[in-house]
Formats: C-alpha cells, structure tokens, sequence
C-alpha cells in the first residue's frame, strides 16, 4: 500500500473546488483524441476511468468514432455532467463484467492506484475481444527537482528526509505490465513537458490545483517547517532556474495501450519462417556468427 486512496478523493475534490490547473490534462485529451482518431474503427461503449475533470470526455464526444461514454469516478468531483453517463467505481474494484467494453481510457490517474498489475487485469478482462486500452500516466521523470530540492532541504535543516513526492513508474516497467496483464500488440512511449514557474511556490500551488499533493502513506503528518519550506525554494531556484530566473519542473506523460486478445489480430512469424534474407535486401554479404568485418 503506497497511496492512500480516500485522501486522494479529498484533494481532488478540493481542487475542483478552487478551480483546477489544466494545463496537462488538456493537453493529454488533445492527444489522446489524436491517437484515436488514428484507429480506423468505431467503439459503441467506452469507459473513461478515473480521469479528473471533463476534458477527457469532451474529447472523446468530439469522435465520430467513440459512441457511449461512461465516466467511471470515484471522486464524484464538480463538473461531471450529465451529457454522458456516470458509474461510481474506485479504479481498483472495476463493477463492469467481462467482455463488456469496446473502449477503456484514463488520463492522469492511474499512477495512483495501489495495484496497477491488478487494474490492468480487470481493464483487459472488462474488454470485448480487440477492444483496445488507451491510458496516459505520470512517469518516474516527473518533478525531479522539486524531489531533489525537497530532499537536499530536510537533509540540511532537519538532519534527515522524508517522502515528498510519488514514486512513478518507469516506461520500461509499464510496458512489462501491460505483457504481464495479457495485453495484445502492447505499446508504451513517452513525452516530456518542461512547464517554467516564477518559483517553487507557484510550482506547489498548481499541484494543489491539479489534486497531486503528497498523499503517501508513508508520509510525514508533522507540519512542514517554515524553515525547510523557504531553503527548498533556494535550493530549487539555485539549481533548477533559468537565465531569466524561472525555475523548470519536468512532467513526463507514460503513454500505455493494449488490445484484448483476439484470434485475427497481427503476430509475429515464427523464427526462421522468413522467405527473404535481409542481406539480399540490402545487398550486402551476411556473416557467419563470431566472423569480423575487414577493414
């Protein structure tokens, strides 16, 4: 157990309130969109889980490819409206049965679930044969200086350190999830968003509004003190400014897809079943194994 789950429901029902900071979902919608409209088929029932906000939905209702869309929140946040329909659901306990889905989506949000082989499982199981996953999540890139600066702070002021940000999943490990989970055709890549702030403090308040304060079990419940506050925001402008004085802070965005199994979809030829010699293609001369090329 690594997040803790009702908290997380909290802060982001406090962000909604005090009006989100969108900047990255909507970015992830527009892309996501991109991707599907790229899928040369139509899904009648989709599944947006978990996702904060409307941005997702919006983007999916802008498909003439996407039919009915559900948005599967536990959250119950503001803005949920009732253009598509909702299904209260923690994204760890999914209540659709097997074979039920054409489409499943996240943005966003599954970098918090405790146990993500477990989730994807259910994702591929509520699948229709080839109906296809699409998620993005936060990878192990993101806010590593805020990280750094955070640690080389509390170890300075207070003798030791503390977790202060989420430890995210690499692409590498992702992508052996979604092989682990029976996923079909699995792909993972990544983008990186470099967003520049005034401070550290500009940087803490748009996390605030995007829900993603630190919600680790593990975490320190002691207030933070003043002292460690104000050295981390030197530290963070010290190492991590600009020329102009703004400070960076990294997101990286893990992008995640799979199909449902299905007898006609693409595989790999067995080895040794090729008709053609790459070296033919080439025109080249293909070496036996351990001979050296000459020089």
């Amino acid at each position: 157990m690594i997040f803790d789950r009702a908290l997380i429901r909290v802060r982001r029902r406090r962000a909604a309130a005090l009006g989100p900071a969108a900047f990255l979902l909507d970015r992830v919608a527009d892309d996501l969109a991109d991707r599907l409209a790229a899928v040369l088929r139509r899904f009648e029932l989709a599944v947006d889980l978990g996702t904060p906000g409307e941005a997702v939905r919006a983007a999916l209702a802008r498909l003439g490819s996407v039919g009915t869309v559900i948005a599967a929140d536990a959250a119950l946040e503001r803005g949920v409206t009732r253009a598509h329909k909702l299904v209260v659901a923690d994204e760890e306990a999914l209540p659709f049965r097997d074979g039920a889905l054409d489409l499943v989506v996240s943005a966003l949000a599954l970098q918090f679930v405790n146990d993500l082989p477990g989730v994807l499982v259910q994702i591929r199981r509520a699948l229709k044969p080839d109906g296809l996953f699409l998620a993005a999540l936060i990878g192990g890139a993101t806010l590593t200086e805020l990280r750094h600066a955070f640690a080389a702070a509390e170890s300075e002021v207070e003798g030791g350190i503390s977790p202060r940000v989420a430890p995210f999943a690499d692409l590498r490990e992702l992508g052996a999830l979604l092989q682990r989970a029976e996923f079909a055709l699995p792909v993972t890549d990544t983008d990186i968003v470099t967003v520049r702030y005034g401070s550290a403090f500009a940087l803490m308040h748009d996390l605030r509004r995007m829900g993603a304060t630190n919600t680790l079990i593990d975490r320190r419940r002691a207030p933070l003190k003043r002292a460690t506050l104000m050295r981390m925001a030197q530290i963070y402008a010290q190492r991590f400014a600009d020329a102009d004085g703004r400070v960076r802070a990294t997101f990286e965005i893990v992008w995640l897809s799979g199909w449902a199994p299905h007898p006609r979809q693409q595989r790999p030829l067995k080895p040794g079943s090729a008709k053609a010699r790459l070296a033919d293609a080439l025109g080249v001369r293909e070496l036996p194994t351990g001979e050296k090329v000459e020089r």
